[in-house]
């Protein structure tokens, strides 16, 4: 795993730990429409149902939406079981999180 790739997993796990960050489906789902996401990660291995699902919700109210690593790695770096999607709740960590996915 390239030094990169951890950096935006610890970043996660920072935002976790913080309690700006949500997970799973309707947590995440929650989060868009209320306007409190601020960019939303989905797994790369997430169904192809739940990945169009976000990426238009994201696209309508207009945040930033990312397919980026596995169910396992998400899940991991935020200290939980499996996870297809999350939200970050927070300007700051969601600014460093975006320009970290941008680079890779």
């Amino acid at each position: 795993m390239s030094r990169v790739k951890n950096k935006a997993y610890s970043m996660l796990g920072l935002a976790m730990r913080a309690r700006k960050l949500v997970s799973g489906e309707f947590a995440t789902e929650k989060a868009v429409k209320e306007g409190s996401a601020y960019v939303v990660i989905v797994a790369g291995d997430a169904s192809g149902n739940t990945k169009k699902q976000f990426q238009n919700t994201c696209t309508f109210y207009q945040v930033p939406y990312f397919a980026y690593g596995t169910k396992e790695e998400l899940g991991h770096a935020i200290g939980k079981e499996y996870r297809a999607s999350l939200a970050v709740t927070d300007e700051g960590f969601a600014k460093s999180i975006i320009k970290i996915l941008e680079e890779i």
